[in-house]
């Protein structure tokens, strides 16, 4: 049996610089809190939590002045730095550079279309860190679609309104190939659709490795965080090209019975997936 690990996968830049961020201040002071998980990784957390990080909430604002808090790289609504500002606390900002300027984007956007009656429409997981701060840029007003069949119902229920200036984004981690679709048919309703293509490049290019790595195996072994959205999406598309997939958080989920001694094992991993994670499956495979 042979055991592989894909090189594209692995934290993406934005996690990678929040986690090495967060560990710099830990070393140096001992204690560091995190407004949300850092990281869809519960590993990865625990192994922060035994350095002094802490994640906290936004009632826990208050209680916290001359404390510091990490802003991890998903980013946050312009009413967290309010927050922050009132309740005397300081802020590490690992906002991704790349979210970060889709933030900026969808707020000179929308406050353009807000003088011609327009919307934004924003393709993203409802309630996900990243895309609560884009909507945030727009003062709450844009609609989040998760899905061809979601963007039909808002169609058919009026919340998108095609008659209206509209500009369609993209939580910067979603599938291109399902981003294009939907920018297809909302074009069809509404042909002076402005579509931006915010996935982030690092990301999109997974996909096409990814699929090409999970064809080159006989068996997949994907790990990844049960919360991590990024891992949802690869982890289906790891499936699709090769049924012979599994997904687990750790060395210690490995199914039992499912390898044969002439497999080709292929570990890969999400976006917010460590790589000592997959060393570590990787090995624990290795020792069967």
């Amino acid at each position: 049996m042979k055991v592989v690990i894909d090189g594209h996968s692995g934290c993406c830049n934005g996690v990678r610089k929040a986690i090495s961020a967060a560990e710099d201040y830990l070393d140096a002071h001992g204690k560091l809190y995190s407004l949300g998980a850092i990281v869809h990784n519960d590993a990865e957390i625990h192994r922060l939590e035994a350095k002094g990080l802490r994640t906290i909430g936004y009632s826990d604002f208050p209680a916290l002045k001359g404390s510091a808090v990490l802003i991890r790289a998903h980013g946050e609504p312009p009413s967290t730095y309010r927050l922050a500002e009132q309740s005397g606390v300081k802020l590490i900002d690992c906002t991704c550079p790349v979210v970060l300027a889709l933030q900026k984007k969808i707020a000179a956007e929308y406050h353009k279309l807000a003088g011609e009656g327009g919307q934004v429409v924003i393709f993203g997981k409802s309630g996900h860190a990243e895309v609560n701060g884009l909507v945030g840029q727009t003062e709450g007003h844009a609609v989040v679609v998760e899905n061809m069949a979601d963007l039909e119902r808002c169609l058919a229920s009026g919340a998108v309104d095609p008659s209206r200036p509209l500009a369609l984004f993209s939580q910067t981690t979603k599938d291109p190939e399902e981003f294009s679709a939907l920018a297809v048919r909302l074009r069809q309703e509404a042909p002076a659709l402005e579509v931006f293509d915010t996935i982030c490049r690092n990301v999109s290019s997974r996909h096409s490795a990814l699929r090409e790595f999970a064809a080159a195996c006989s068996v997949i072994v994907f790990v990844c965080g049960r919360e991590s959205s990024n891992g949802k999406v690869l982890f289906e598309l790891c499936r699709c090209v090769n049924p012979r997939s599994y997904k687990i958080e750790c060395a210690d989920g490995l199914p039992s019975g499912i390898f044969r001694p002439d497999d080709v094992v292929g570990v890969c991993g999400a976006t917010s997936t460590t790589r000592w994670q997959l060393e570590d499956v990787a090995a624990a495979i290795s020792r069967l």
